[in-house]
């Protein structure tokens, strides 16, 4: 079972060497577990040399595995690829927090989700329930009426945290256990921050509520998706993504080389314009501050 909180693995504070693209990398690994929003496009379009960068790693044979902290299933995930512009064809397999979540209220084999009630309340947009399609579980209106929430993100684009103060407040009272299928505290959908599930799941937590995490950083989406990967025992493989707290943790926790990209959530903590390279000492003062230690560092997923 995940953890209630993020896997930190805090290794001895080193230098982050900072590298212009994938190339600088790519021939010392077999496979790759690209995120996706912020790596690969930023919810409205391919993020510059993301789909070149895509390109080289099939034609040098390299497994490539999408994973993604979506609050929905693989295939909702297949067709906003297809319509940011990402072929399916340059990637081997994908994998989404909202498939793992899906997959663990079917089969309910741990005890934490054996106990959960059949009365859901979905927290987040009611046309973006795929998580919970084909189950045997009732929508329920009113916290009051529900066994659990099943939290995929926000309500509303343009919510903040502090709208979900009341909705906290209630759903602890009322003692329901929240899964959270996406832990993602934030994303950029263009240029603009917008809160996620994991957002919302952390002050719950914080108000005493009882949350299950589906998705990066914890332990079994990596297990998943090594094993999507079809690698043979011993490969080597590297994790990308923007997140220090989701993406870089994860990869430690799974025992991972992994590459931070700069040009995401942090770009501005960083001090720095976007899609430029980070001077390795702004670099290395921000995985500090964080507690996560890549092996490398670039602006973007690009070759």
């Amino acid at each position: 079972m995940p953890s209630k909180s993020s896997p930190v693995a805090g290794r001895s504070a080193r230098t982050v060497p900072v590298v212009t693209g994938i190339a600088a990398l790519a021939e010392r690994y077999d496979g790759f577990i690209l995120d996706l929003w912020g790596t690969v496009h930023d919810g409205i379009k391919p993020l510059p040399g993301a789909l070149d960068a895509l390109e080289r790693l099939h034609k040098l044979g390299k497994r490539v595995l999408l994973l993604s902290n979506a609050p929905r299933r693989n295939y909702a995930v297949l067709d906003l690829m297809a319509k940011v512009g990402v072929p399916e064809r340059l990637y081997d397999a994908i994998l989404s927090s909202g498939e793992a979540a899906y997959l663990a209220l079917r089969d309910r084999t741990d005890p934490w989700h054996a106990r959960l009630g059949r009365r859901c309340f979905l927290l987040g947009p009611t046309n973006d329930d795929s998580a919970m399609e084909d189950l045997d579980l009732d929508k329920a209106t009113a916290l009051a009426d529900a066994d659990f929430i099943l939290g995929i993100g926000a309500f509303r684009r343009g919510d903040t945290l502090d709208m979900y103060d009341r909705f906290v407040a209630e759903g602890v009272r009322h003692r329901l256990p929240m899964i959270c299928a996406n832990p993602d505290l934030v994303v950029l959908r263009g240029p603009v921050l917008e809160i996620c599930a994991g957002g919302i799941a952390a002050r719950y937590e914080t108000a005493g509520g009882d949350v299950y995490y589906h998705g990066k950083p914890h332990a079994p989406i990596y297990a998943m998706a090594i094993e999507r990967l079809g690698l043979k025992p011993g490969a080597s493989v590297l994790a990308v993504g923007d997140s220090l707290r989701t993406d870089i943790a994860g990869a430690e926790a799974a025992g991972l080389d992994s590459l931070f990209l700069t040009s995401g959530i942090y770009a501005d903590e960083l001090g720095v314009a976007q899609f430029t390279e980070p001077p390795a000492d702004k670099v290395r003062a921000l995985c500090a501050r964080h507690n996560h230690w890549p092996t490398a560092a670039a602006s973007l997923f690009r070759w």
